[in-house]
């Protein structure tokens, strides 16, 4: 490696008020401005001018022409950019880790977490191009043989979060690369760099043909349904809420051309705790499930539901362990609870905590609000039918239900339209696993959090949590589609 490169590898990142369209860097032309900031001080990070309708056709343009080279790429070829997006991510995790802590609020811990599981995503997705095979399947017409293709879907719009937004982001657009496709991205407002521009920075670097990535920052009233209903892309990926979600399946299905959908939405997680789990054990796993990025994760545990006999040991002892954790800069390494992401989810959150009190859940810990800090808020004596029961919380709220017994644990943990993640604690596993197959959701975790996530392991939801699997064989599945070509070898008889 020269000097000059490792010194421009070794440089930060910078121009992060250009959009990335068409594989140019270009100010946006709509009159609208994002001013991108820290969540947990209010600095103004960048100013975007945002992007057009007309741009993010150009995007859409550039990709449908890009894309047809790039899947006759060998997929040594298309393997090679993703590993040197591998490489960049290792060179580059301290400046990633930052913008992490600085435009999403992420804790160090937490930054930390959604690096390692980013950069797991992309190596997973660098053996895709090798792991795409088709059939050839008999015919019961003489002289016939059907050969099965899969190819690249074409083009995917992707719509990311912002909670985790560049794990959430490059958990679609690496595979979708990977397999031929290429990408027109729309990140979320409050992270267009850690959701979008820093993955295109990166993606530019690791030598990424031109055309095959746009990252389009725009307002939603601008080109939030257009991403949807454009002409041109054949799947619609996206992360976030189960009402948007539901908009976005309506969009893609309700124009000129049906679309594919893949949909991450919301979840109600239940944290089990049977009479005979290890208590202390469940104590940690509850409160670092619940807690992390300020439990504003999708799968991040929603509901404690603790059997009877053990309800008030577990209370107690969960309550001194939060009590614990350290609450405000996400700069610091032992901080456990940094900023909520903006004021109106901090508004929600307080919504919520006045609704919880009114229901006559019992308030054992809270805290004053410090700007965009929430501390961690505890209610015990939760009922199933209470608003912190039935509602994804997103914050550092929490409340914890009582179960007479194992039956109603599980009556209580499916009493929801959502399915995505769960986790139960007990130390007889053959109960364990009974349990969690009795769970009506995409994901169980055993003595484990409900927050869990892994490159070769199926990601998705049941009921109002979602359509598809990312991850693995799943994704690979989800972004491709099979071509059925048969060829007659001789002629066939036919009746007229």
């Amino acid at each position: 490696m020269s000097t000059d490169t490792k010194h421009t590898q070794q440089s930060a990142y910078s121009d992060f008020h250009l959009q990335y369209i068409a594989s140019t860097w270009q100010k946006g032309q709509d009159d609208s401005v994002n001013t991108d900031t820290n969540p947990f001080n209010g600095e103004t990070l960048v100013e975007i001018q945002q992007a057009t309708y007309k741009q993010l056709d150009e995007a859409f343009q550039a990709a449908t022409k890009a894309q047809a080279e790039w899947a006759k790429q060998t997929p040594a070829q298309r393997a090679a950019v993703l590993y040197k997006v591998v490489n960049i991510f290792d060179e580059r995790q301290e400046e990633i880790v930052n913008w992490l802590i600085k435009e999403s609020g992420s804790t160090r811990i937490k930054a930390m977490v959604e690096f390692g599981s980013a950069r797991a995503i992309t190596l997973e997705a660098a053996s895709f191009p090798n792991r795409v095979h088709g059939e050839i399947r008999p015919s019961n017409t003489p002289g016939k043989e059907n050969f099965i293709y899969r190819e690249p879907m074409g083009v995917i719009a992707v719509i990311s979060p912002w909670n985790f937004p560049l794990h959430l982001t490059q958990r679609s657009i690496a595979p979708a690369l990977a397999l031929g496709n290429a990408v027109v991205l729309k990140p979320a407002s409050d992270t267009p760099i850690t959701g979008g521009l820093l993955l295109a920075k990166i993606f530019e670097e690791a030598g990424l043909p031109k055309g095959l990535l746009s990252v389009v920052v725009g307002a939603g009233s601008e080109i939030g349904d257009a991403i949807v209903t454009h002409d041109i892309p054949s799947l619609v990926s996206f992360t976030g809420s189960t009402a948007v979600g539901k908009h976005i399946g309506e969009l893609a299905n309700g124009g000129d051309y049906i679309k594919q959908v893949a949909l991450e939405l919301g979840g109600n997680s239940p944290f089990v705790v049977l009479k005979d789990a290890d208590i202390e054990q469940a104590v940690k796993a509850a409160a670092f499930g619940k807690f992390l990025h300020q439990g504003q994760i999708c799968i991040a545990i929603n509901r404690i539901i603790v059997e009877d006999e053990i309800y008030d040991d577990f209370v107690e002892r969960f309550l001194a362990h939060v009590k614990t954790l350290n609450v405000g800069d996400p700069s610091k390494e032992d901080t456990a609870v940094g900023p909520i992401i903006n004021k109106k989810q901090v508004e929600s959150l307080q919504e919520k905590i006045a609704k919880a009190q009114e229901e006559g859940a019992k308030m054992l810990l809270s805290g004053e609000i410090k700007g965009q800090v929430v501390p961690p808020h505890i209610f015990s004596e939760v009922t199933r039918e209470m608003d912190l029961s039935c509602n994804e919380v997103f914050g550092p709220v929490v409340g914890i239900i009582r179960a007479k017994d194992e039956d109603d644990a599980l009556s209580i943990a499916n009493d929801s339209m959502y399915g995505l993640s769960s986790a139960v604690f007990t130390q007889d596993m053959e109960k364990g696993l009974r349990f969690a197959r009795g769970i009506k959701a995409g994901m169980t975790h055993i003595n484990d959090i409900s927050v869990n996530d892994e490159s070769n392991a199926p990601f998705g939801g049941e009921k109002n949590s979602g359509i598809g699997r990312f991850n693995g064989e799943w994704i690979l599945e989800e972004f491709t589609t099979l071509h059925w070509i048969s060829v007659q070898h001789e002629p066939r008889e036919y009746p007229f």
